[in-house]
Protein backbone atom coordinates (compact mmCIF):
# COMPACT_ATOMS: atom_id res chain seq x y z
CA UNK A 1 0.00 0.00 0.00
CA UNK A 2 1.16 3.27 -1.12
CA UNK A 3 0.18 6.28 1.37
CA UNK A 4 0.49 10.39 -0.22
CA UNK A 5 1.60 12.71 1.50
CA UNK A 6 1.58 15.89 1.08
CA UNK A 7 4.20 18.19 -0.97
CA UNK A 8 7.35 18.78 0.86
CA UNK A 9 7.60 22.22 1.22
CA UNK A 10 6.34 25.16 4.30
CA UNK A 11 2.74 25.08 4.35
CA UNK A 12 -0.44 26.57 7.51
CA UNK A 13 -2.75 24.96 5.28
CA UNK A 14 -4.50 22.35 8.59
CA UNK A 15 -6.01 20.07 6.18
CA UNK A 16 -2.08 19.38 4.21
CA UNK A 17 -0.77 18.88 7.49
CA UNK A 18 -3.17 16.41 9.27
CA UNK A 19 -2.90 14.73 5.89
CA UNK A 20 1.05 14.28 6.17
CA UNK A 21 0.30 13.45 9.89
CA UNK A 22 -1.45 10.34 9.41
CA UNK A 23 0.45 9.44 6.20
CA UNK A 24 3.68 9.53 8.99
CA UNK A 25 1.33 7.58 11.14
CA UNK A 26 0.68 4.44 8.74
CA UNK A 27 4.63 4.43 8.24
CA UNK A 28 5.32 1.85 11.05
CA UNK A 29 5.37 -1.31 10.37
CA UNK A 30 5.12 -2.42 14.31
CA UNK A 31 4.55 -1.19 17.46
CA UNK A 32 8.12 -0.85 18.76
CA UNK A 33 8.30 1.54 15.53
CA UNK A 34 5.19 3.43 16.09
CA UNK A 35 7.03 3.74 19.68
CA UNK A 36 10.14 5.17 18.33
CA UNK A 37 7.66 7.59 16.25
CA UNK A 38 5.45 8.78 19.00
CA UNK A 39 8.52 8.85 21.33
CA UNK A 40 9.75 11.40 18.58
CA UNK A 41 6.81 13.25 17.87
CA UNK A 42 5.09 13.46 21.05
CA UNK A 43 6.26 14.71 24.79
CA UNK A 44 5.71 12.07 27.53
CA UNK A 45 2.76 13.85 28.87
CA UNK A 46 1.42 13.40 25.07
CA UNK A 47 1.49 10.02 25.01
CA UNK A 48 0.34 9.41 28.34
CA UNK A 49 -2.73 11.08 27.52
CA UNK A 50 -3.01 9.40 24.18
CA UNK A 51 -2.40 6.26 26.03
CA UNK A 52 -4.95 6.97 28.70
CA UNK A 53 -7.79 7.97 26.27
CA UNK A 54 -7.05 4.59 24.18
CA UNK A 55 -7.90 3.22 27.42
CA UNK A 56 -10.65 4.49 28.58
CA UNK A 57 -12.22 4.02 25.29
CA UNK A 58 -11.15 -0.07 25.44
CA UNK A 59 -12.65 -0.26 28.86
CA UNK A 60 -15.72 1.70 27.86
CA UNK A 61 -16.31 -0.85 25.15
CA UNK A 62 -15.43 -4.06 27.39
CA UNK A 63 -16.90 -3.48 30.66
CA UNK A 64 -19.73 -2.30 32.64
CA UNK A 65 -17.85 -0.09 34.74
CA UNK A 66 -18.94 3.53 35.14
CA UNK A 67 -17.28 6.55 34.61
CA UNK A 68 -16.50 6.98 38.47
CA UNK A 69 -15.36 3.14 38.55
CA UNK A 70 -13.11 4.25 35.71
CA UNK A 71 -11.91 7.38 37.01
CA UNK A 72 -10.93 5.42 40.59
CA UNK A 73 -9.22 2.99 38.65
CA UNK A 74 -7.22 4.87 36.25
CA UNK A 75 -6.87 8.28 37.78
CA UNK A 76 -7.73 9.66 34.09
CA UNK A 77 -10.46 12.73 34.59
CA UNK A 78 -14.36 12.26 34.35
CA UNK A 79 -14.19 14.82 32.01
CA UNK A 80 -11.47 12.82 29.64
CA UNK A 81 -14.17 10.24 30.34
CA UNK A 82 -16.97 11.33 29.15
CA UNK A 83 -15.30 12.56 25.87
CA UNK A 84 -13.90 8.97 25.25
CA UNK A 85 -17.27 7.94 26.12
CA UNK A 86 -18.84 10.44 23.44
CA UNK A 87 -16.58 10.07 20.52
CA UNK A 88 -16.89 6.47 21.05
CA UNK A 89 -20.62 6.16 20.76
CA UNK A 90 -22.08 9.44 19.14
CA UNK A 91 -19.48 11.52 17.15
CA UNK A 92 -19.61 10.50 13.27
CA UNK A 93 -15.73 9.97 13.00
CA UNK A 94 -15.76 6.17 14.30
CA UNK A 95 -11.89 6.22 14.73
CA UNK A 96 -12.12 4.73 18.03
CA UNK A 97 -14.90 2.39 16.99
CA UNK A 98 -12.62 1.38 13.96
CA UNK A 99 -9.75 0.69 15.86
CA UNK A 100 -11.48 -1.46 18.24
CA UNK A 101 -12.95 -3.56 15.70
CA UNK A 102 -9.53 -4.10 13.87
CA UNK A 103 -7.45 -5.30 17.18
CA UNK A 104 -10.99 -7.25 18.07
CA UNK A 105 -10.56 -8.58 14.62
CA UNK A 106 -6.95 -9.75 15.06
CA UNK A 107 -7.92 -11.51 18.00
CA UNK A 108 -9.97 -13.57 15.98
CA UNK A 109 -7.26 -14.75 13.67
Amino acid sequence: MTVQTAPLGPTRDAAALSADLCAALLAPRDPQGMARLLADLCTPAEIRTLAERWHVARLLDSTDLSYRDIHDATGVSTTTIVRVARFLRQEPNRGYRAALDALAGSDDR
